[in-house]
């Protein structure tokens, strides 16, 4: 078994996300997973394709959102990313995604919470 390189899987793990989120999901899974990719968030078909299609589908339908990484911790096989995500009409969401990454540094399995950032606040704390 190969040591593991949290720094590297934390910076793959934000290339992988961000490559997908703006539309190149095939790629990413190309350059980042290897073969494997169990999917536990229930909008999303599990596996390779599933992962695809998904992000195809929000980029076709949401070309214009973007993300901000605004924490990446990492412990053993795991990355945890926490964003905040913009789409259209100013509709702002808090996700926090986690990847768990293979024997090879390949991302194979993924989690996810997602909440939306509400108009209004009983406190002046941001939720990222």
């Amino acid at each position: 078994m190969r040591q593991l390189d949290t720094e590297k899987n934390k910076k793959n793990a934000m290339a992988f996300y961000r490559m997908a989120y703006e539309g190149n999901p095939k790629t990413a899974i190309e350059t980042y997973c290897e073969g494997q990719y169990i999917q536990h968030n229930p909008h999303v078909a599990d596996g390779p394709q599933g992962f695809i299609d998904y992000f195809e589908r929000m980029h076709r339908e949401y070309p214009e959102k973007s993300i901000e990484f605004v924490r990446t911790i990492a412990e053993g096989d795991l990355v945890a990313l926490h964003t905040h995500q913009i789409w259209p009409d100013d509709d702002q969401y808090v996700t926090m995604d986690f990847f768990r990454f293979d024997e090879n540094g390949k991302i194979c399995e993924h989690w996810d919470a997602i909440q939306q950032i509400p108009k209004t606040s009983a406190n002046t704390n941001t939720m990222y």
